[in-house]
């Protein structure tokens, strides 16, 4: 997911931030929602996926996790890092992190997230969840698994939880089918089979699978989109790429400019995430990310 430059025509001229028509399946091949059930989830593994964000009460103890404390190190940096950033809202000085650091670590505690046992990480392991601990990453060779292999241990990965982009909901779902596995509990809705839904007509549901989306015609302009949500425009179409690259370094654009270079850069690559954490600078833009290798390697 991320940003991604798109050769479309001249006269393009579909709306921005919407998305494109192709990439959405039409509403008649949308089943009837199972009544009893939210997205073919049974009642156990709903309470578990309730625990893993704290819509119901969790007590770190019953994984065997300490609870976090205002002073714990990564709490106290996230701390730092917000006051740092909004002195107007949080305040200023030892105050305001002690402050802020007991409102986060109230929250973390809340969260399974971020209180996971060593089954729960094996879990993940498994099923290549991890692979800040397990693999090495290069631009030229992608993801490499680490020789020997490297098993992280739950107290590693709960703080590594606390910064960055931590857990995604396809870990919440590994670690709530592995739970539910190890106690003997139903994953799926028994009425619907685990789909969530039921065919509005025979045929429905092959038909949806048989579907696929169709991008924008092809042309000769250059058009930044994003592909966060199924895919839409998010700059006018321009006739070369220079002048697209243009577009995106204008100082106009606030936040979102980057530097000439960066932006030939990423036209050259022509894809990039939407955000990467990188040692000297922390969490950027993708964007940006590929104008900083390119800068390295040049």
């Amino acid at each position: 997911m991320g940003r991604e430059v798109r050769r479309v025509p001249l006269n393009f001229d579909w709306p921005l931030k919407k998305v494109w028509d192709g990439f959405l399946m039409p509403d008649g091949l949308d089943e009837t929602p199972c009544a009893h059930c939210k997205g073919g989830w049974s009642s156990s593994a709903e309470a578990l996926k309730d625990l893993w964000y704290g819509y119901i009460l969790f007590d770190p103890a019953s994984t065997g996790s300490t609870p976090l404390r205002h002073d714990t190190p990564a709490v106290r940096a996230r701390a730092e890092r917000n006051v740092a950033q909004a002195p107007d809202f949080y305040g200023t000085g030892e105050r305001a992190v002690v402050r802020e650091g007991q409102r986060l670590a109230d929250l973390f505690n809340a969260q399974w997230a971020h209180h996971l046992n060593q089954d729960d990480v094996d879990a993940l392991v498994a099923e290549n969840r991890l692979h800040d601990f397990t693999h090495t990453w290069s631009r030229e060779t992608g993801w490499q698994k680490r020789e020997p292999a490297v098993v992280p241990t739950a107290a590693q990965v709960n703080e590594w939880s606390l910064t960055g982009f931590g857990h995604d909901t396809i870990n919440q779902m590994v670690c709530v089918q592995a739970r539910c596995a190890r106690e003997g509990l139903p994953v799926y809705c028994a009425e619907c089979d685990g789909r969530g839904s039921f065919e509005a007509y025979p045929g429905q549901r092959a038909e949806a699978e048989a579907w696929e989306p169709t991008g924008p015609p092809e042309g000769e302009g250059w058009q930044l989109w994003e592909n966060v949500t199924e895919g839409s425009p998010i700059s006018p179409v321009f006739p070369t790429a220079e002048a697209l690259a243009a577009w995106m370094s204008d100082p106009a654009r606030g936040k979102r400019w980057v530097p000439p270079a960066t932006a030939a850069a990423f036209i050259a690559d022509g894809w990039a995430p939407s955000f990467v954490s990188i040692p000297e600078t922390g969490v950027v833009s993708g964007v940006e990310w590929i104008g900083h290798h390119t800068t390295e390697e040049a």
